[in-house]
């Protein structure tokens, strides 16, 4: 048993496809259909059920493959920590970070970031915040910029910054006309959210002392279709500052206000696993973060 034939079987049951894994491992499918095998007679167990389209994992095959999981994840740890003699910063990063902070914050720092560490490679992959986890579980991921708090306890959790939240309300709404809105009038004004799934949402409801909304007919699946909602006069929300373009100002029928009493807001955090072969890396990338404050953002301790 080797660690390629590990390899194997782990692409495969990523994809499901001997095909699509033959692809990721740059054999063919014949190689790879006879190296799995291969496998499976030497363990002396069926690995894989072969007789759906879909390839699914067997029993044993599930605990098999987590195994061979946590092995290639402790060789990549081994050879990272050799290379880790040479340069820290120069290396290859997968990164990901979630869709209500990314198209804001990453414009902003990766200019940086690029003149700071001209041989850091970042992969950048934006999803939802439980998509994001398990991929750093999985190893798919090496971190990740997300809202904290983060519950998981098998990952290092370094907070980068705050970012305010910004009330936004209809251009022509009797909101607009404060300088200032209060959270209870927004709260009580139609509150418009992002669909399950957006850790925003519960930042949000948490903000405006929510547990809930009661018949909620209509969320957004992004921040800008939440804008849109707004300018088209369906209900008001909150905008991370990020996203907003500034304090107070007014874009595309949409007025964005600070909140009254200020404070609410949520904190940006970059994670990573805490067995990383990459913990020297996102030590010295998180530090660069924290150094490089987006506008209109509180440092963080």
């Amino acid at each position: 048993m080797t660690l390629q034939e590990l390899r194997y079987i782990v692409a495969l049951a990523d994809t499901g496809q001997f095909g699509k894994a033959a692809e990721m491992c740059f054999i063919s499918q014949s190689t790879l259909s006879t190296q799995v095998k291969k496998l499976e007679d030497f363990l002396g167990v069926v690995l894989f059920d072969r007789s759906l389209k879909h390839i699914t994992l067997t029993p044993v095959g599930l605990e098999i493959i987590s195994s061979a999981r946590m092995i290639l994840d402790e060789s990549n740890r081994i050879r990272e920590l050799a290379r880790q003699t040479v340069d820290p910063m120069q290396r290859t990063v997968n990164l990901g970070v979630i869709p209500t902070l990314g198209p804001y914050y990453l414009p902003h720092v990766l200019k940086q970031l690029h003149g700071a560490y001209p041989h850091l490679r970042l992969l950048l992959r934006e999803e939802m915040t439980p998509h994001l986890l398990s991929h750093m579980a999985e190893g798919k991921l090496d971190a990740g910029l997300l809202a904290l708090p983060i519950k998981e306890t098998n990952l290092e959790v370094v907070p980068l910054f705050r970012e305010p939240f910004l009330a936004a309300v209809p251009a022509g709404h009797k909101l607009a006309s404060e300088a200032h809105i209060k959270i209870k009038d927004l709260a009580k004004a139609g509150l418009l959210l992002l669909e399950e799934g957006h850790c925003l949402r519960e930042h949000a409801l948490e903000a405006c002392h929510l547990d809930g909304l009661k018949n909620e007919e209509i969320s957004a699946t992004s921040l800008e279709t939440l804008r849109q909602m707004v300018g088209m006069g369906l209900g008001v929300t909150l905008i991370p500052i990020l996203a907003s373009g500034g304090p107070s100002t007014e874009v595309s029928q949409v007025a964005l206000r600070p909140l009254a009493p200020p404070g609410a807001s949520r904190t940006i955090g970059l994670v990573w696993r805490k067995r990383s072969p990459l913990a020297e890396t996102m030590a010295q990338l998180a530090n660069s973060l924290k150094q490089a404050l987006p506008p209109d953002t509180l440092a963080e301790g």
